[in-house]
């Protein structure tokens, strides 16, 4: 099985689609005609491609964890995503997205955030093409994420405080998505992972499948082949798509890890959210649950519906980690690597740490999809 385009209507399988409000229809269709005239286009892409690497810095190196590996008994790789201009994977959708809102005639860019890291590459986009930004940000997460709220702000962006709800991720895409629907005439939402309507799931792990075919790359010229096991975080799940459309037409075992207390693929069930029809997580009366997470980026109660997909058809598996199993990674690999995780990508590792047994002798590929700047005051405040 291959990660390739999505049905005509957005499906991949069972799922996605394009449920939105009949105002969004004419704007999801003009978008999935831009996507894909610009994503033929080799100037475009040429474009995109420069930016990538003199201003986000790719490609990301991929890099041998020896005293990790002695420790856990495995081969340890991590491909670096930390590394990017802002920090984390997010500078490659965002700047992908952007050209394209510009080539589209749009003068502004209105985008939610959790972390914070997808809001703080949206500023980042704006402010390099002259844009206009506004990022939605639930109260909850601004609190805890203050100096990336901080590092928008610098930058140029609007942020806005969302009070709804549980006043998290969910409920800054509600946000963004009521924005969008006012003023589409000049704003393109820049939504930060593989869910939402159709052509965004397809669009970003477009976008980010830059990470994937680099590490493919990587790994033949380190290994002579493909490791054994690729294990990514996944909230809505754009930096594990990203990286799993490398390797989804071999033999490679591919895991995604949520949170706990977010477990969209293992507690969910088919539903429609924020315009795609998924896994998520509800009642029986098909009203939405709150999802719990120490990571404000993952704490989302549902997947991109290529997740569900990947999951139906087996050609992936997810499974979840505790928080408190995320802290010991978190810290595991700070004092094993000199490398200090952002606690998103911190939930694979969890799991890589819990599994060590089963993993035994195999060569495993962990997307370090953001480094752990913005996390280390929280973390600092939980041990004290």
């Amino acid at each position: 099985m291959s990660m390739t385009e999505p049905t005509p209507e957005g499906r991949f399988g069972d799922f996605g689609g394009c449920y939105v409000p009949e105002t969004l229809v004419p704007a999801c269709q003009e978008l999935d005609r831009a996507f894909r005239t610009a994503w033929a286009d080799e100037e475009f892409r040429g474009r995109l491609d420069g930016l990538l690497r003199d201003y986000a810095g790719r490609p990301s190196p991929m890099t041998d964890c020896p005293r990790l590996s002695a420790e856990l008994g495995l081969r340890l790789l991590l491909k670096r995503e930390d590394l990017n201009h802002t920090g984390s994977h997010k500078i490659n959708n965002v700047l992908g997205q952007a050209l394209l809102a510009e080539r589209m005639g749009k003068t502004r860019l209105v985008a939610e955030t959790g972390a914070g890291q997808h809001g703080v590459a949206t500023a980042t986009a704006a402010a390099l093409l002259g844009m206009d930004c506004t990022v939605y940000m639930g109260e909850v997460d601004v609190s805890r994420q203050e100096l990336n709220v901080f590092r928008m702000r610098l930058l140029g962006a609007e942020v806005h405080a969302v009070t709804t709800g549980s006043r998290t991720l969910k409920d800054a895409i509600n946000e963004a998505l009521r924005d969008w629907v006012a003023t589409v005439e000049r704003s393109h939402y820049c939504l930060g992972s593989v869910m939402g309507p159709h052509p965004y799931p397809w669009m970003v792990r477009e976008f980010h499948r830059v990470i994937g075919t680099e590490a493919r790359g990587q790994c033949i010229e380190l290994l002579g082949g493909d490791p054994d096991v690729v294990v990514a975080c996944v909230g809505g799940g754009s930096n594990a798509a990203g990286i799993f459309s490398g390797f989804a037409d071999g033999d490679v075992e591919l895991v995604g890890v949520e949170p706990a207390g977010g477990a969209a693929v293992g507690r969910g069930t088919p539903g429609v959210v924020h315009g795609s029809l998924s896994y998520l997580m509800q009642d029986e009366f098909g009203q939405v649950l709150e999802a719990e997470s120490i990571s404000a980026g993952l704490d989302y109660p549902g997947v991109g519906p290529e997740h569900a997909h990947l999951a139906r058809t087996g050609r992936a598996r997810y499974e979840n980690v505790t928080d408190g199993e995320v802290l010991a990674a978190f810290e595991l690999l700070s004092r094993t690597e000199g490398i200090i995780p952002a606690l998103e990508p911190a939930h694979g590792l969890a799991w890589i740490s819990r599994e060590r047994r089963e993993l035994a002798g195999r060569t495993v590929l962990l997307n370090l999809s953001g480094r752990g700047d913005k996390d280390v005051d929280l973390v600092m405040g939980l041990q004290g």
